[in-house]
């Protein structure tokens, strides 16, 4: 399928004066959540709330900061998350995917709303 990306708009949501930040995100459905660059970090002012344990791809184990709160929009989605500081560029993990309701077109390599739902996300929750 090759490496998709896609543009997100992240934000501090307790810190609405500031600048909201426009990335190109590596979208990974192996991955869970979000990841950013401690640049990111600094431009958003997010405040580190602990360090967990994450396991990469390599297998390896390190301690990072955990972050947040982040507004994730895309489009006329949003939804509000932690982030793990880690790596050189911003990665969009399955669950913001899933919480805005987005989908991946493997063909095209980009993401865009459910089209079954595209005005409002839907969720399933049973």
């Amino acid at each position: 399928m090759g490496h998709v990306f896609t543009d997100i708009v992240l934000t501090n949501p307790p810190r609405l004066e500031l600048e909201s930040v426009t990335v190109n995100a590596l979208v990974d459905t192996g991955a869970a959540t979000l990841c950013i660059p401690e640049n990111i970090r600094i431009q958003l002012d997010l405040e580190e709330a602990e360090q967990r344990v994450v396991t990469t791809a390599d297998g390896k184990r390190r301690t990072v900061p955990y972050v947040g709160p982040v507004r994730i929009r895309f489009g006329n989605r949003s939804c509000f998350t932690g982030a793990f500081v880690m790596g050189e560029q911003v990665l969009l993990g399955a669950i913001p995917l899933e919480d805005m309701d987005l989908v991946i077109n493997p063909l095209r390599r980009e993401v865009t709303v459910n089209p079954a739902s595209p005005n409002v996300p839907s969720a399933l929750v049973m």
